[in-house]
This record gives C-alpha cells, structure tokens and sequence, in this order.
C-alpha cells in the first residue's frame, strides 16, 4: 500500500513538473500581446463623427488590443451623445473641441472623419502638435487646399495619408504585378466602374448626406466621392504619372434628390500611351466596384477587389490565385500604427504624393464637367 501511495505521488510530481516545463517553452513560442511585453497600447483619436465610415472604426477597436481611442472631437453634442449611446463610448473621451483633446488626451496619431472641407484646418491643428494623421478619402476639395495641407504636413514633418477602404484589397497586387511584369503586355487603357445607387438610396446619415451633397463641404457630387477611387488607383497603377489632360461630362439624373451637385460622372484621363476611363455615379442601380485594364496582350479584370481573371493572347479567361494582404498592410489601422512607429513608410494608395495627384484629376473633371473642354494639366 505504501509502495502504490509512493508512485502515484511521484507520477503527480512528475506530471507537474512537465506541465510547467512545456507551458513554459509553449510561453516562449507564442507571440506575446502589446501589454504581456510591457508595451502601451497605440493611442489613437478621432477628429468628427459627420463621414458615416467611422463606424466601421467604432465597431473595430474594442476588438483590438494593440489601439486604445482615447478621444474623440464633435462640435456637434447631439450627434456625439448619440454616437456614445450607440457604441458605449466614455462620456469622458467625448470633447467639441479639436485643440483641447490634443491637449488633455495625448493621442500618438489622429484619424479624420469630417467633411473634406475641414480637412485642411484639422491637419493644420494637428500639424501644430506635431502628430500624423489619416482621413477619409478624398484629400481635398481643391488643389489650393491641397498644397496648403502638403505645406503643414512638409513643415511640421507629419505624415498625412488617405484611407480608402480599396486600398486593403487582395486584387491590388496582382494587378500591379501584371502591370509591372507586363503580362498582360503594354496598358493601353483603364477602365473604372465605381458607385452605387445614391447616399439617400443606401441610408446614408442626415450629417453625412448633407455635406456629401455640398459643393463647398464636398468638392462636387459622385464625381469627387467615387471618381477619386479611379484616380488613386490609376496613379498608383502608373507609378504617380502625372496625365496630359482630363475631360469629363457630368449630368444629375436625379435632380430632385441631388439638387446641387452631380450624381453621375464620366471622367477620361489622358496620358502619352495609356488612357483611363472612369465612371463614377450614384445612379447605379447596384454597387460596383469594378477595374478592368488592358494591354497589348491581355486584359486583367476584377468585380470585387477579391477575385481576379485575366486573359492572355486570345486563350480563355481564368481566374488566378490571390492571396489576402498582410500586416501592416491589411487594414487601416494597423497601417497607420505602423507608419507613425516608423517600422514602415507610406504605401503609394495611401501616400500624399499620390493624392494631390488625384486632387488635380479631379478638380480638373470638375472644371471640364462645367465648361464641356478639355482641361490640360501642367
């Protein structure tokens, strides 16, 4: 009997001693959290709550570990209240005013979500102490604007980047690649589909559909909101070549609803050997989100930003494989907090070089869709 108590009390022992030496080696092959390795978690705030993609970010961070939101600026109180209701925010994070949330909250980087109007006086603000920021596409509403945020950005020695959600899909390098790799051969043209059926048709917010339909808050209508998509993607596709000349035609088809900008635009953007076409419009009668470019060769194609088809020399379109995006480059966040920690610098997408092209693609289109010329770019 005795003997039996003995080895079951070694076999306890020794069960124990292994437990602990294999979650020790586990401990060590396991990447540890933000706060396990004694790193504070990214201090992150947000400048407006009036553009509706906030809150895709609002249903984000409480998921993530790595990024605190530790303010949030609102001049207006009704909609913040209402935005802290439905997304269990702290009152205590919650201020009207930009300057004094930089100045009790301490944030690392700022993410903006005003109209595009306001975007050059909170990069200017926070130019002033000195933080990164990243807004809502697109950049400006004009190219005085700008040149006025490259300038704070240039002085204050920030970076100033520009999230569109197109820029963390998986069809962005395989189509690069081909371009690239011409496998497709020389590009010869570009065309883009992007839209949807309107901000009243899809339920966009009271705040957001009244600057989205505002000349002055806005730039323009479908043009500025869904022809900067094809703009970004077709600088970054021709490595920030800056085109010969742009023409546009613009129409409201829905005056009733869009009474004082355009809700459907054309845009043709030309350059010495490639032509890009886009057309952006809120009278789609579904969503699009579409890019197709050919070559001398072949064509490359996607309807989704996922799945991507290309044909080759006459032979039958197939699909090829692709492979989602990686950190840092898989969504916004992770991007930014890269950026501001300097493990990475700016992607092209999201880069300022790229966007003030795009700023002058679109002020163009804008200038063409009104006098019915041609527009030449310096």
């Amino acid at each position: 009997m005795f003997m039996k108590n003995l080895i079951v009390i070694i076999s306890v022992i020794t069960i124990i001693i292994f437990s602990k030496a294999f979650a020790a080696s586990e401990s060590e092959r396991q990447p540890a959290d933000s706060n396990a390795q004694g790193k504070a978690p990214f201090r992150l705030a947000i400048a407006g709550l009036t553009h509706d993609h906030v809150h895709v970010l609002l249903r984000e961070l409480p998921h993530r570990k790595d990024i605190t939101l530790v303010g949030i600026a609102e001049p207006n109180a009704k909609l913040s209240e209402n935005y802290a209701a439905r997304f269990h925010l702290a009152q205590s994070i919650i201020y009207t005013d930009l300057e004094k949330m930089l100045n009790e909250t301490k944030p690392q980087a700022v993410v903006i979500y005003t109209n595009t109007f306001e975007h050059l006086q909170v990069v200017q603000t926070c130019a002033a102490h000195h933080l990164d920021v990243m807004m809502e596409k697109p950049l400006a509403v004009s190219n005085e604007e700008a040149a006025a945020i490259a300038e704070a950005a240039k002085k204050a020695k920030i970076h100033v980047l520009v999230n569109y959600w197109t820029t963390w899909q998986s069809a962005n390098a395989p189509m690069k690649d081909a371009i690239e790799q011409k496998t497709i051969g020389e590009i010869r043209k570009m065309v883009f589909y992007k839209g949807h059926s309107g901000p009243k048709e899809i339920g966009c917010s009271p705040e957001f559909f009244n600057w989205l339909t505002d000349p002055e808050l806005n730039g323009g209508g479908a043009l500025f909101d869904f022809g900067c998509y094809g703009a970004n993607h077709a600088t970054w596709f021709l490595n920030n070549q800056k085109p010969i000349s742009v023409n546009a035609v613009t129409r409201q088809t829905k005056p009733n609803i869009y009474t004082k900008v355009d809700d459907d635009a054309t845009i043709i953007i030309n350059y010495p050997n490639v032509q890009v076409v886009i057309m952006a419009s809120w009278s789609w009668p579904y969503g699009r989100d579409d890019i197709e470019i050919y070559g001398t060769k072949g064509s490359i194609k996607t309807s989704d930003g996922k799945n991507v088809f290309i044909q080759i020399d006459g032979k039958p379109q197939h699909k090829i494989d692709v492979k989602s995006p990686q950190a840092p480059y898989s969504d916004s966040l992770t991007y930014l907090t890269a950026v501001v920690n300097g493990d990475i610098k700016p992607l092209e997408l999201a880069s300022l070089e790229n966007n003030m092209i795009v700023t002058e693609i679109l002020c163009a289109a804008r200038e063409s869709g009104k006098s019915h010329e041609t527009i030449n770019l310096k």
